[in-house]
């Protein structure tokens, strides 16, 4: 299964749809999808739209792939409930759990 970097970080459309609750349906759309590049979206043979399945040593689940401008290896997923499960909870006593440069496995479904 091809490894990545993951990254999360939030978005510009996660934040006009937090006004309306992080249990609304915009919310959940606007955190529920991973990005990679054209090139690795190819190499991984699966379309823009279709769902994969985003593991890391902390957990896994399933998401929209979107294409996006990322370096190749790279992915992103925006905070939330599903990179909350990717990225686990040790804060190593800073107060914010290790969100940049984890290794993750894509897999088409």
């Amino acid at each position: 299964m091809p490894e990545f970097i993951l990254i999360t970080g939030r978005t510009s459309k996660q934040g006009a749809a937090l006004h309306k609750g992080k249990d609304s349906a915009e919310y959940r759309l606007a955190t529920g999808f991973v990005s990679m590049n054209h090139e690795d979206r190819e190499h991984l043979g699966v379309e823009a739209g279709r769902r994969v399945r985003v593991r890391t040593a902390f957990g896994e689940t399933e998401l929209e792939l979107k294409e996006g401008k990322l370096p190749p290896g790279m992915i992103f997923v925006p905070m939330g409930p599903a990179a909350n499960v990717l990225i686990g909870a040790e804060t190593q006593g800073t107060g914010m759990p290790d969100s940049k440069g984890l290794k993750a496995e894509v897999e088409p479904l």
